[in-house]
């Protein structure tokens, strides 16, 4: 008698949301089923990967990362057109960390020049992403949100601190929002309650669980990202069925394992790629636990996790 493998079917299903314009459109969500379970059900759409822009050179970046880019990390939408075209991004992830009161303190109207000349000149979605100072992130984020207008572009991170006034700019301009909570399950339903209750579409949003790296907290992330992801499908919770953001690079490139000399610890083996295989892993994982975004650095990394997803049959 053959077998046949035992199927779980689940009553939830996670948002299809669309970003970007035109034939760059990037569809996220849509599952009925857990990760890589295409065979019990729905899962229309593979998860897709964005290479992270600076507007700024990164200063705090390993050299082993820096160099990939360092021809074209002196102009970010130079940048951003070399990942689309030579890279094969299926997004880019304008992060504006030169915004930063410490970074430089770039002021909210020129962040909003580099938003309009980066949309002008890729196709594929952009994500604009703050510099994580919650007070400035309020003004620089209002801006580049008017200068992104119905360009269906995402924007973010929508925190506790000021998550009322970045959803209000993103729904004044018909944007997707990334909304950003501290590795709790119930602070991520909460926040997401907060800005629908705002008017918010749900179809529209993106949560980010927040992420970690290897080896510094990503079994917690795992666990938070599948409880949600769990919740979304199983319990049938409208607050929870949103695609999720894993921000992966920021996190892994500054460890120790990515940064330290071989020379002081040579067991460890060579440092380029070190670095690459924990960037790779750890997106992976939160592939695995239920991420749809991944925001990249390294472009073998985000290759050798294009790999895995085909090796896995995403369709």
């Amino acid at each position: 008698m053959p077998f046949t493998p035992p199927k779980e079917s689940f009553s939830g299903k996670i948002c299809e949301i669309g970003i970007g314009r035109g034939d760059g459109t990037v569809s996220l969500g849509g599952q009925s089923v857990m990760p890589f379970h295409s065979f019990e059900g729905a899962a229309p759409g593979k998860p897709a990967i964005a290479f992270e822009v600076q507007d700024v050179p990164p200063d705090d970046w390993p050299e082993t990362v820096k160099d990939v880019f360092r021809d074209v990390s002196g102009d970010p939408v130079t940048w951003a057109a070399y990942c689309q075209d030579s890279l094969g991004a299926d997004a880019i992830a304008l992060r504006l960390a030169g915004t930063h009161p410490d970074r430089g303190d770039i002021s909210a109207e020129r962040a909003a020049e580099t938003v309009s000349r980066m949309l002008a000149a890729i196709k594929v979605p952009l994500i604009i992403l703050g510099s994580n100072h919650a007070e400035k992130d309020t003004s620089v984020l209002v801006r580049a949100a008017e200068a992104a207008k119905q360009t269906n572009s995402v924007i973010g991170k929508a925190q506790e601190a000021n998550y009322k006034t970045i959803a209000a700019a993103a729904m004044a301009n018909d944007l997707k929002l990334i909304a950003m909570s501290e590795l709790d399950i119930n602070l991520s339903k909460q926040l997401n309650i907060l800005i629908t209750q705002m008017g918010f579409d749900r179809e529209k949003l993106i949560t980010d669980p927040m992420s970690s790296a290897l080896s510094y907290g990503l079994e917690y992330t795992y666990s938070v990202m599948e409880r949600i992801r769990l919740a979304a499908l199983a319990q049938n919770d409208p607050t929870l069925q949103t695609p999720m953001l894993a921000d992966v690079g920021m996190y892994v490139w500054k460890v120790k394992e990515t940064q330290a000399p071989e020379a002081d610890l040579p067991e460890w083996g060579e440092l380029g790629r070190r670095g690459v295989a924990w960037e790779a892993v750890t997106a992976s994982a939160f592939l695995v636990s239920g991420a749809d975004l991944l925001i990249m650095r390294h472009p073998d990394a985000a290759g050798a996790v294009k790999k895995f997803m085909a090796e896995m049959e995403v369709q």
